[in-house]
């Protein structure tokens, strides 16, 4: 057995029960990030509001992909994924990642 593959057994459980919170309380968690952006919005007095709401939209969204997990079985697309990603899942950042596909030009 591999390291990743001995790492994905380890972590098996804690992602089911990051899963099941999320799906128990995912309004909880999305209204703790709505009053958090208000503060930051509130500090920052308004100079970063459309930063704030991108990075709150994200991590709502993140929660409801953890919410949806709680069946799967770890075979579909994870983080690394999709696109801008590299081979193997990898981010196209990472070193070893292989070349990107460049975006179409546009006329």
């Amino acid at each position: 057995m591999g390291l990743l593959d001995n790492m994905k057994a380890k972590l098996g459980p804690a992602r089911e029960k990051v899963s099941d919170l999320a799906q128990r309380h995912g309004g909880q968690i999305g209204q703790g990030l709505d009053r958090a952006a208000k503060v930051v919005d509130e500090k920052t007095k308004g100079k970063y509001r459309d930063k704030i709401h991108a990075g709150t939209d994200k991590a709502k969204e993140a929660v409801d992909r953890l919410a949806h997990q709680g069946g799967d079985t770890g075979t579909g697309p994870g983080p690394g994924t999709g696109p801008g990603a590299g081979p193997e899942g990898r981010g196209g950042d990472e070193p070893g990642a292989g070349p990107r596909t460049p975006p179409p030009p546009t006329s």
